[in-house]
């Protein structure tokens, strides 16, 4: 009825080798992201999905899951069947103790 169901993961579940794409806005990014996320803001996503794998577990990240969540169901749309949500987004992230670095030079935090 509102497209399929959108598969998650939690913050434990992510493995070392999965890509983590962090739709979140340049703002949130830059205050605290997964170190090794790759950032796209959930708007550049139709005109960049060429740079999402389709070969690899892709883990698609915002603050709390919401946005993720229409990102994964966006990118199972069009054709992705390795794309998963982080269920809680950032939040849940950072309250897992996984680390949070910053680009801003600050401490890290989750916005």
């Amino acid at each position: 009825m509102f497209g399929p169901q959108v598969p998650s993961v939690t913050p434990s579940q992510v493995e070392p080798a999965t890509y983590l794409l962090d739709v979140r806005e340049p703002d949130e990014w830059q205050a605290g992201h997964a170190p090794d996320a790759h950032h796209l803001p959930m708007m550049e996503v139709p005109a960049r999905v060429g740079e999402i794998p389709t070969d690899t577990p892709v883990v698609v990240v915002c603050r709390s899951g919401g946005r993720s969540g229409q990102v994964v169901s966006y990118l199972m749309g069009n054709g992705w069947d390795n794309v998963r949500n982080l269920d809680g987004g950032m939040q849940a992230w950072a309250a897992a103790g996984r680390d949070v670095v910053s680009e801003n030079g600050q401490p890290a935090r989750v916005l």
